[in-house]
């Protein structure tokens, strides 16, 4: 007589258990209380301070809030943090862009110590930024001399004010277009030199196209930290009213002077900085969300 044995099947009493076992759902209380705790704590560090400055912005009228807005000094440190920001976005744009591919497209000694170098601004205090800039191009610094025999004036002037916006916002471009690069590759560029472009001809119509959306989020990035940056330059720029004042200064000047409104309303101003740049990024986040699954079909 002929018999099959059947063969055994393997068996898993994790498996098993697991499948018999229902999830354990989690109680409705335990989501309403972590809620509830994110909106205390953003309403207390961040709703009802900035309600408290529109008030106080608009607390005597419509009319002395424009009319502080019309202020000199206002207007001059208005103008001078406009000037900060369109010399010190393109050079870290550059500079950025150069440490990105050099980052991303090679492999060479030290390259782990310059990803930690271009990261030292996010670990270092922009006060100790400002002091070491001081110390260094200061009448008393290590080129000190040099620039007073050259009648260069950095400190307590807008060379000064650049070096230390330039470097509390230097990670930015560079840190968002390094993993845009890695994860693009090099095959379309290599493909494109196949084809006889050149190398500009490939970064202009190859790359910059493919890091297009990184770059500009970088961008947005620097921007609003050298339009708000307050401690570095604080301490190079000296604070003098109408010549090295920004608007951060002077929304401290003013408030330490007892014109609260007129700190307030230049208060309200950044503020709405703050809301246009969180609208860009959020515009190019989206996008590059819509992009990438749109390459992922392709």
């Amino acid at each position: 007589m002929n018999s099959r044995v059947k063969p055994i099947e393997p068996f898993s009493a994790a498996s098993e258990g697991a499948a018999k076992v229902p999830a354990t759902p989690q109680p409705r209380w335990v989501k309403w209380v972590l809620v509830g705790t994110a909106i205390a704590y953003l309403a207390l560090i961040l709703f009802v301070p900035a309600l408290n400055v529109f008030v106080q912005a608009f607390s005597e009228g419509v009319g002395p809030f424009l009319s502080n807005l019309t202020d000199p000094d206002f207007i001059n440190a208005v103008r001078l943090t406009l000037i900060i920001t369109l010399i010190v976005v393109p050079i870290n744009t550059v500079f950025g862009l150069c440490a990105a591919w050099a980052i991303a497209r090679n492999q060479f000694p030290g390259r782990t110590l310059l990803i930690s170098l271009i990261d030292l601004p996010f670990s270092i205090s922009p006060v100790v930024a400002g002091l070491m800039i001081v110390l260094l191009y200061g009448q008393r610094g290590w080129f000190g001399p040099l620039l007073e025999s050259m009648n260069l004036k950095v400190i307590f002037a807008l060379p000064g004010m650049v070096f230390a916006t330039a470097f509390v916002t230097l990670p930015f471009v560079a840190r968002e277009v390094i993993p845009v690069l890695e994860e693009i590759g090099r095959d379309q560029e290599e493909a494109a030199k196949t084809l006889g472009s050149g190398d500009w001809q490939t970064f202009w119509r190859v790359t910059l196209p493919n890091i297009r959306w990184g770059l500009l989020y970088g961008l947005i990035l620097t921007s609003a930290r050298a339009m708000g940056e307050f401690g570095a330059v604080a301490v190079v720029s000296g604070n003098i009213i109408g010549k090295t004042q920004t608007l951060p200064l002077f929304v401290e000047e003013a408030y330490k002077q007892y014109q609260t409104q007129a700190a307030f309303s230049a208060a309200i101003l950044l503020g709405l900085l703050a809301v246009i740049t969180l609208i860009l990024k959020e515009i190019v986040e989206r996008r590059t969300r819509i992009k990438a699954p749109r390459e992922s079909l392709d």
